[in-house]
């Protein structure tokens, strides 16, 4: 785990990823003092990988009215004060591009995470792959024009074009947990009858081209992740061997580096069998049977259950996010739990190494 990892022309000092955890405390979709202070100290606590939150393409695609954007230059400028200090502080800057579909305008989890009307701060003109709401008593989207998906294509683009320019050095695109990309994959959301839905091939093609818009402006020498859900957990939706399937097919086109594999979040039917570590299995199966590098996420706490991932080819990354959420420093102490040689804690801090 403590090994340094590789990814095209970006090496990091371990293969522990802060999972894009959205913080719901942004202001106009600008990033604040407290994204700066969350992410800075997880590359100070020695992550190999801080990502951001998911930053939105455009303002109809936040979750919540305090989610955070990139659709403007002045987003664009605040956030690449954050990307300097994760550099500067030893860990690689990433960032989380998305858009919420019909998921989107919904109240942050501490407010319960229903929809908002216009009057509560919402906004109406949802966004999907079809005419169909997440849940009863949700909104109903309009099913996206061609223009609308080439319009999202180019917000997309343009995302991307400022992320490099605040000097993040790897990208992960959201297909996962009932977003926008995931509403295109999955059965249960897209019902479309046009060249966007109906078989797996149309249903992968605003994924696929919305990987081609990225890579437009995506440096060729900096990598590029995908999030799917490699399940939804609900008959008759997405399934592990659709995500074998699409991550074969992305190996051999070349433009994504790495699947990280969770689940879930498109059906609110869905059971998931929640237990430590119980994603794994899901990275390792893409893994072993696509040949690509996967990330494994989902309850994973302890120094040993992480180690023994990474040592079993079970993944290629961990990706915390509770975790990482409780304890800055969970990189440096599970260091010092594995015994791993050649960890350097923060000058600052390095009087608390006692363990």
């Amino acid at each position: 785990m403590f090994r340094p990892i590789r990814f095209r022309s970006v090496e990091a000092r371990n293969r522990i990823m802060l999972s894009p955890m959205c913080q719901y405390s942004g202001q106009d979709g600008l990033s604040n003092d407290w994204h700066f202070v969350h992410l800075g100290a997880r590359a100070a606590g020695g992550a190999g990988w801080v990502f951001t939150e998911a930053i939105h393409t455009e303002p109809r695609g936040r979750i919540t009215p305090y989610c955070l954007g990139l659709w403007n230059d002045e987003q664009r400028d605040r956030i690449a004060r954050i990307a300097r200090f994760v550099s500067d502080h030893g860990a690689v800057p990433g960032i989380q591009l998305g858009h919420a579909g019909r998921k989107a305008s919904v109240g942050r989890p501490w407010e319960g995470s229903q929809p908002l009307s216009a009057e509560a701060g919402g906004w109406e003109d949802l966004i999907s792959a079809s005419a169909l709401p997440y849940a009863n008593r949700w909104q109903v989207p309009e099913a996206m024009t061609n223009n609308q998906i080439g319009e999202s294509l180019q917000s997309l683009k343009s995302a991307t074009r400022r992320a490099r320019e605040a000097g993040f050095k790897a990208l992960e695109l959201h297909g996962a947990h009932g977003y926008l990309i995931h509403q295109f994959l999955s059965p249960l959301s897209n019902q479309r009858t046009d060249a966007y839905g109906g078989s797996f091939e149309n249903r992968i093609r605003f994924l696929q081209e919305s990987i081609s818009v990225v890579r437009e402006e995506w440096p060729d020498d900096l990598p590029l992740f995908l999030r799917l859900s490699c399940t939804d957990w609900v008959d008759g939706g997405w399934t592990l061997d659709d995500t074998v399937h699409l991550a074969t097919l992305l190996r051999f086109q070349g433009d994504v580096d790495l699947i990280d594999c969770s689940s879930g979040g498109n059906d609110p039917r869905q059971k998931i069998p929640i237990h430590p570590g119980y994603q794994v299995p899901l990275a390792q199966a893409v893994r072993a049977r696509a040949d690509i590098a996967t990330g494994a996420v989902g309850l994973i706490h302890s120094p040993d259950l992480a180690e023994s991932v990474i040592a079993n080819g079970q993944a290629d990354l961990v990706i915390l996010g509770r975790a990482l959420l409780s304890d800055p420093a969970w990189p440096l102490r599970a260091a010092a739990a594995l015994k791993a040689e050649n960890v350097e804690w923060p000058k600052q801090y390095e009087r608390s190494n006692i363990f």
